[in-house]
């Protein structure tokens, strides 16, 4: 089947405390994103990756490029004003049925290994979405203070989020995105069945400076 991945990479870097955008960052002498990537890249190389940016990053996006000898093929796409918007405008672009990823561009640590889980179970059930269960305890918060709630029952959700393109396509034409935290939640209203697959703890979205060292650390212990 035909394999695509759409690379959200709209970030600002406010929690970063940088002036220049998450995705851009260096990690061990590279921008983040290109290492997210390169990890699609690995797992196959003729998956159709299209990586969704803001019209104003394009031509630092560009530069870096040159400056880094980076040339993986990729398409960009123009980003809108949120991330459901730049999601639809990625599924725009993609005008033959297969299966679709949707990636976060800060997550550059997402190992071949579970793109290649979560493609597959995408292939045989429709869609997939990796998860790692909870390890410290649990609270939810209520009118009058909180309660203790068992962390068996709650999972962590991570990106790459694949369905078939179909489902995926149907959700974003649909769906109203009130309540939108991620592809999941748009596919779930629909009657979709969300497979979830065992996810990586090394998988880590990169939002805050301590992100991006334990980051380092990843990489340089591996």
């Amino acid at each position: 089947m035909n394999r695509f991945v759409i690379i959200v990479a709209g970030g600002k870097g406010v929690r970063m405390n940088a002036e220049t955008p998450k995705q851009f960052l260096e990690l061990n002498g590279k921008p983040i994103l290109m290492y997210t990537i390169e990890a699609f890249a690995r797992f196959d190389e003729n998956i159709k990756i299209l990586v969704v940016l803001p019209q104003e990053h394009v031509a630092t996006w560009r530069s870096l490029c040159i400056q880094f000898q980076f040339d993986l093929p990729h398409q960009l796409v123009l980003g809108g004003d949120t991330r459901f918007e730049s999601v639809s405008h990625g599924l725009l672009m993609i005008h033959d049925e297969g299966i679709i990823a949707v990636h976060d561009g800060v997550r550059p640590l997402v190992s071949p290994a579970l793109i290649g889980r979560c493609f597959e179970t995408a292939e045989k059930l429709g869609s997939a979405i990796p998860v790692c269960n909870m390890v410290e305890s649990v609270r939810q918060r209520m009118e009058n203070g909180t309660k203790s709630v068992d962390r068996n029952e709650f999972v962590t959700v991570q990106t790459p989020q694949v369905f078939n393109s179909i489902i995926l396509k149907m959700a974003y034409k649909q769906a109203q995105p009130k309540n939108y935290t991620d592809d999941a939640s748009l596919v779930e209203p629909f009657g979709i069945a969300l497979n979830l697959v065992e996810g990586e703890r090394s998988n880590i979205k990169i939002t805050e400076p301590l992100d991006l060292k334990l980051a380092e650390w990843l990489l340089a212990s591996h």
